[in-house]
């Protein structure tokens, strides 16, 4: 190799060391920059961080397929869940219910004041319009003795 292809190739070298070098630091900026930015975002909304994270961990499981120990570890479990969270929406429906009628408010009830309140608008709406058209006649009465 000739002298002039030594200093051509040490160059070389020296600019990519160069390029690599500054490569890196901006890197290093960028990455320091988005740390600092995710700190803030989850500082001032981490119920949202919360969200997503369960979200993307959901998605993840869903994803990713059950090896056969985790079926064999995970079913009696999944089927325990499942009867206490069946178990619980039974026993509040059972409360709620006990609650509304406790407080008059049966299927029966409700229709009552369903069908009472219907019969109070339709009352409102006719003495709505007797009145409209009683003032219309009177007006009409003044106007046609002033001319």
């Amino acid at each position: 190799m000739t002298a002039t292809e030594q200093a051509t190739a040490s160059d070389t070298q020296a600019d990519l060391r160069a390029t690599a070098a500054r490569t890196l630091h901006d890197a290093k900026d960028k990455a320091s920059d988005t740390v600092r930015k995710t700190a803030a975002a989850i500082d001032a909304n981490p119920l949202a961080i919360l969200v997503g994270g369960v979200a993307i961990g959901a998605l993840a499981g869903a994803l990713i397929p059950r090896s056969a120990r985790e079926k064999e570890l995970l079913a009696p479990l999944g089927s325990r869940i499942g009867d206490a969270a069946r178990q619980a929406v039974s026993a509040a429906r059972e409360a709620g219910k006990a609650e509304l009628s406790n407080a008059g408010l049966t299927t029966d009830a409700a229709r009552q004041r369903g069908k009472t309140l219907l019969d109070d608008v339709v009352k409102a709406i006719s003495t709505a319009g007797s009145a409209a058209a009683e003032k219309a006649r009177t007006s009409v009465k003044t106007a046609s003795t002033d001319a």
